[in-house]
């Protein structure tokens, strides 16, 4: 089959690879007929992942058919339309019993190598890096899913696939970043990020009853997508400080609630975008982002981490952290736990994601796409692919 394949910093490649089959009793096998590119597959692309090979097939937004199940496998057959969700989880473990689904002790098969950098390991990802798992991706024309008896949701509705897809990821992730601060009705929610995650934090933030939204990021295609199309107040970063503005706008209090959509590559003001796109993976995850947001919200707020950091941030602000009493959350998305209700939303017509995609490619297009989104290129703020 051909499945898009990470050969080094900036070099991925569409190759013939072997076809998955099934290894355990509890897999799937999906003939992927959507599949996308997240901000957090540039950090791969950018080389600030370890455990990285060459050869490793990439992806972890995708959608598709049942093509063959496992022996265990009692709630998919051969047909069925599938979203994957984007963390493997067994469903039975100490976390996932406390649906904690991107905790999950037994999805990484190399648990090992991921405690020794982070202390103990999460939950294995698609085509995400050695370090949780190796794990074969879905931006291919097809992929094995383990655990597919508790991963992916069935859809029987006839919604469109680019309608579905982001239930993979970024809209889980999304709405993951406002539930977790503990957002209060009425409260001031400042995003850091305009990508992707972000404009469904705005979206997920005005469904649970956000008084303001206020959205931070210096790339106007994505102010004019948070502003025009999701009703949020925007802050350009190259323009304004941003420290400055929200004491302006809040009557010197802060936000509520703060939620980093950046991560490791965050960048500020005067900061030239090349000088972020380094091939050194030994660097610093950038902390420019979550430095403003501990610095800006209100004292005894909320945080909220759904950018992905790869690596330690040197500089970070925990004097301000501590001091003001904030609280924090972060983490992969606990998946299992939001597919139902999120596909509920997308049935009943309260939100479209497919509002979030600006170019779509076949999957042999790819490393001209990878390229175009990580230069931030003619508009590009998703990217979706078909095999």
């Amino acid at each position: 089959m051909k499945a898009l394949t990470w050969h080094g910093t900036h070099d991925v490649r569409v190759d013939n690879v072997d076809d998955p089959t099934i290894q355990q009793d509890r897999d799937a096998i999906i003939k992927i007929t959507a599949t996308a590119i997240c901000g957090s597959d540039l950090h791969l692309y950018n080389g600030l992942m370890a455990g990285m090979q060459e050869g490793d097939v990439l992806g972890h937004e995708f959608m598709g058919e049942v093509v063959e199940t496992g022996s265990a496998v009692n709630n998919l057959k051969k047909g069925d339309r599938v979203v994957v969700p984007f963390t493997i989880s067994c469903g039975s473990c100490f976390f996932c019993n406390k649906h904690l689904y991107s905790l999950c002790d037994e999805s990484n098969p190399n648990a090992d190598q991921a405690a020794e950098l982070m202390g103990h390991s999460p939950a294995a990802l698609f085509g995400y890096s050695h370090l949780l798992g190796g794990i074969p991706g879905g931006q291919a024309e097809y992929v094995r899913v383990p655990y597919a008896d508790v991963g992916p949701i069935k859809v029987e509705s006839d919604l469109r696939d680019d309608q579905l897809l982001f239930l993979s990821d970024i809209y889980p992730t999304g709405y993951q970043a406002v539930d977790q601060c503990d957002m209060e009705a009425g409260d001031t929610v400042a995003i850091w990020g305009c990508g992707p995650v972000g404009q469904f934090a705005i979206r997920s933030a005005w469904m649970m009853g956000a008084g303001r939204v206020i959205a931070i990021d210096r790339v106007p295609e994505r102010l004019k997508l948070a502003n025009e199309k999701a009703g949020a107040e925007v802050i350009n970063f190259e323009k304004e400080n941003v420290y400055e503005k929200l004491m302006e706008m809040t009557g010197g209090r802060g936000p509520d609630c703060g939620i980093d959509c950046v991560g490791a590559e965050a960048h500020g003001q005067g900061d030239p975008e090349y000088e972020r796109r380094s091939a050194d993976s030994s660097e610093d995850n950038h902390p420019h982002a979550v430095n403003e947001m501990i610095m800006s919200v209100r004292k005894g707020g909320r945080l909220s981490l759904p950018g992905v950091y790869t690596d330690k941030v040197d500089g970070f602000a925990i004097n301000a952290l501590m001091n003001k009493s904030l609280s924090v959350k972060g983490g992969q998305t606990h998946m299992q736990g939001y597919l139902k209700p999120l596909l509920n939303t997308v049935e009943q017509g309260l939100i479209d994601p497919s509002f979030i995609i600006t170019h779509r490619h076949k999957l042999t297009e790819a490393p001209e796409a990878y390229a175009n989104f990580n230069a931030k290129q003619d508009g590009c703020i998703k990217v979706v692919m078909t095999p």
